[in-house]
């Protein structure tokens, strides 16, 4: 019967939470990915763990705060942050090489690519960058916003920072 199941998975509850054990085949015909999984488990980071910074006036104007969430390991190359903007705070103008993906969490924000309207963005909206497009984001004037920022990396780097976008830009 085996020969009838390429790949069976179980399953297994473990101290450390749920281990994958793969039952079947022989190790030759797994995938690549099933061979380098093999002996891994499961990576809970727990919520405190990882410090929050302020974000740098680089990247930013204004207050804001960043909070890593992940940093997939290689070969996956994707990452996610929290951040929140205080009224008034924004990035700066910047692009990603494989684009960016927003979850607005809460308060209110705004999000412009280059040459285009500034758009509304409210908790629950989901928000794509393409890859290359020039844009900033952050809150409102009066309005906190906290969004998850998803974005991949390309050859170590997921982001090219820019100039700050002036107060006249971020007030039309």
């Amino acid at each position: 019967m085996i020969g009838m199941y390429s790949r069976r998975r179980l399953f297994a509850g473990t101290a450390a939470g749920f281990a994958l054990t793969v039952i079947g085949p022989a190790a030759a015909e797994k995938s690549a990915a099933e061979q380098r999984s093999g002996d891994m488990d499961i990576e809970i980071k727990r919520n405190g763990s990882r410090p929050a910074a302020k974000g740098s006036p680089d990247w930013f104007t204004g207050s804001v705060r960043v909070e890593p969430l992940f940093q997939a390991p290689d070969p996956a190359r994707v990452g996610a942050g929290q951040v929140t903007f205080e009224p008034g705070a924004r990035t700066v103008w910047h692009t990603h090489p494989l684009g960016q993906t927003l979850i607005i969490t809460s308060g209110l924000g705004w999000v412009q690519r280059d040459g285009g309207p500034i758009e509304e963005v409210r908790p629950g909206d989901v928000v794509w960058f393409p890859p290359g497009l020039r844009h900033w984001h952050g809150a409102t004037p009066t309005t906190a916003m906290t969004h998850i920022a998803i974005q991949e990396s390309l050859d170590g780097k997921n982001v090219d920072w820019m100039e700050k976008v002036s107060d006249e830009q971020y007030r039309k």
